[in-house]
């Protein structure tokens, strides 16, 4: 029986699977003396830092990984959500427990959000779908 891990060591997992993976490719892991940066780390390779916002995602019943690029907090004055400022965040590192793997994004490429397919739609689509395993390296 798998263990369901409560949300702050969900994200602490997906850090250190980041850690691990960007390592075994070849970067320098950096991390931030605070955790109120925009960013959980910074992978360093052949003379560029690159800012790493980590995303911890399950897959969804449709075989997909769904990647906000927000920030959302409730506070008395209610729930906010504010969209991340894409000069902050170099790249997007997304863990997925199912397929134990990290799927890397640049946000500059997509708009509010990203959508990574695991699975291959039912309906066979192929046109604006992207592949998870297609994001398997940091660029």
């Amino acid at each position: 029986m798998a263990v369901e891990h409560h949300t702050k060591q969900k994200g602490d997992l997906g850090v250190l699977k980041a850690q691990v993976d960007l390592f075994e490719q070849g970067f320098t892991i950096l991390a931030p003396l605070t955790e109120h940066s925009p960013f959980d780390l910074v992978a360093y390779k052949d003379g560029e830092f690159r800012r790493v916002q980590v995303k911890y995602r399950k897959l969804d019943k449709f075989g997909k990984l769904d990647v906000k690029f927000s920030t959302c907090w409730a506070d008395k004055q209610g729930t906010h959500t504010v969209p991340v400022d894409k000069d902050e965040v170099d790249l997007y590192c997304v863990y997925c427990p199912e397929t134990d793997e990290c799927y890397y994004l640049n946000p500059k490429d997509f708009g509010s959000n990203a959508t990574l397919r695991v699975e291959a739609p039912k309906n066979n689509q192929l046109k604006n779908i992207k592949f998870a395993a297609d994001y398997r390296r940091a660029p």
